[in-house]
């Protein structure tokens, strides 16, 4: 059997008492698109940000690629940090994309694209901005490749944001709600972005609001609630009638602020 591109166990994630995460087991199969839905507050986000280790995990264990990702825990619980070089090893196999742009305002969209590659991988700047203008073209901004943030609009800050993490070359993308900060009219052109790097096999675990994109594109759907992993599985089993009586309730209040929204 292929190695998972990211294993999830018994993750637990506490902020002082209060459990965000509750033993969550979830693999997520390479090459494929993985989406996260939940209600606000059911951990999606705190899941993601364990797995680009923004967030430490209380206990449990996650590995990229079979590779342990901050901690070893033995079957027996005992835990052990790993070392700081083999973190940042396994970390560069992912790139993340937040729901705010974070891109740099005193720097061009070239420039917020090749920056991370001069400085982190040490790439001489003339191939940095080589390889940064490729990804701009990749998301469809070369002709705003001078152009800084304040000049952009949000569809397009986001485009250069995904360009960013694409251009340090990760094995598995994350995306944390990457339209929410968005209008309707934006959100497209974004989505347009994550749906042609589906259709490359670039594995993505995608936190979303958008029902509609995690129906079409998504392979595996997740649904989380008060920091539990109610199921997991592919949208026809996740999507068809009956529904699990949670992610009816989820939904329908989902339909309803659609609805309101168009009112």
């Amino acid at each position: 059997m292929s190695v998972p591109a990211i294993a999830i166990r018994k993750l637990v994630k506490r902020f002082g008492e209060t459990a965000v995460l509750q033993d969550i087991d979830l693999e997520i199969p390479e090459g494929k698109v993985s989406c996260l839905i939940g209600p606000s507050g059911s951990g999606k986000s705190t899941l993601l940000r364990c797995l680009a280790f923004l967030e430490e995990p209380t206990s449990g264990m996650i590995t990229i690629n079979g590779e342990a990702l901050g901690f070893f825990e033995d079957p027996t619980g005992r835990r052990e940090r790993l070392p700081a070089n083999q973190i940042r090893a396994v970390r560069t196999k992912t790139g993340m994309v937040f729901q705010q742009f974070n891109l740099w305002p005193h720097m061009t969209a070239l420039g917020n694209v090749s920056e991370a590659l001069k400085l982190v991988r040490k790439v001489p700047k003339a191939e940095a901005e080589e390889r940064a203008m490729a990804q701009l073209r990749k998301v469809g901004l070369e002709n705003r490749a001078g152009h800084y943030p304040s000049q952009l609009s949000g569809g397009q800050q986001q485009r250069v944001a995904i360009a960013r993490a694409l251009a340090l070359e990760p094995k598995i993308m994350l995306f944390d709600e990457p339209t929410s900060a968005l209008d309707p009219e934006l959100t497209g052109e974004v989505l347009n972005v994550m749906r042609d790097l589906a259709s490359e096999g670039m594995t993505m675990v995608v936190v979303t609001h958008e029902i509609g994109f995690a129906a079409s594109v998504g392979q595996q759907i997740s649904f989380l609630d008060h920091g539990r992993l109610l199921f997991s599985g592919p949208p026809a089993e996740i999507f068809a009638k009956p529904r699990h009586a949670r992610l009816e309730q989820f939904l329908d209040t989902y339909l309803d602020r659609g609805a309101s929204m168009l009112a």
